[in-house]
């Protein structure tokens, strides 16, 4: 079976690298909004939404324009990865099974400033080569295990963080035992196997019957809300069975 885990580590940024990440996040945002923009004028013209292919298309001339020719210092597979994530958004949106939110408009300052990287990276020990940044040193704090298929830049707290996602081939799990045996839970015996033994009721209420009642017969000799009423242990506990409690 195939096994995909994410290693997290801290980056040790300089700031003109911070000045690119910072770069590379603002277009990745720049493009969901004016992809999510030109998706709901679509849906309220009676439209259909366009596609990642299609969205990809456009993304091409929208480089080229006087406008938005700052969309070429970002690395093209990081702003269509955003339209891919745009992409799933919307279907997720319109899915009849589990429908989610429907996407929103992201604000600088209050959303999460992050770019995700499909290929062209490189790891070296603790440092990860990033395309249109350069090589950048991180906090190795334990050993990568797998393929990396992908990573993920974001900035949370003041510092950034990468995240590298692996895949490897592991064995599939196998329960020990070599024998299997069926259950059949009842009231009379609180389970009974296949092969002809049976459990017995646990009675837990009957070992703790008598403690119930002299804690209930305590409780009634004190002022109703008063503070020993309120702070009494069993009434705490949940053992005098329904809530006393005000309110």
């Amino acid at each position: 079976m195939t096994l995909r885990k994410a290693y997290k580590y801290r980056l040790k940024t300089k700031q003109e690298q911070e000045a690119l990440f910072r770069r590379q996040a603002g277009c990745c945002r720049f493009i969901w909004n004016k992809a999510l923009a030109l998706q709901k004028e679509r849906l309220d013209a009676g439209e259909k939404v366009l596609r990642h292919a299609e969205l990809c298309k456009l993304l091409t001339g929208w480089k080229r324009e006087t406008g938005t020719a700052f969309l070429a210092e970002a690395q093209s597979q990081v702003l269509q990865q955003t339209l891919q994530h745009l992409d799933r958004a919307l279907m997720d949106a319109f899915s009849k099974k589990s429908p989610k939110r429907f996407p929103v408009f992201k604000k600088k300052g209050r959303s999460t400033d992050s770019f995700r990287y499909p290929q062209g990276f490189n790891l070296d020990s603790n440092r990860i080569y990033l395309p249109k940044i350069g090589w950048v040193r991180f906090i190795k704090s334990r050993e990568i295990e797998g393929a990396p298929r992908n990573v993920t830049v974001s900035r949370r707290g003041g510092h950034w963080f990468v995240s590298i996602q692996t895949e490897r081939e592991v064995a599939e799990p196998k329960h020990p035992a070599s024998t299997a045996v069926g259950i059949d839970l009842g009231v009379a015996r609180f389970a009974t196997l296949s092969d002809g033994s049976f459990f017995r009721p646990l009675n837990s209420f009957k070992g703790l019957e008598k403690k119930l009642a002299r804690a209930q017969r305590r409780l009634s000799r004190k002022q109703k809300f008063s503070a020993n009423w309120v702070n009494y242990p069993a009434l705490k506990d949940g053992a005098c069975g329904e809530s006393h409690r005000p309110g």
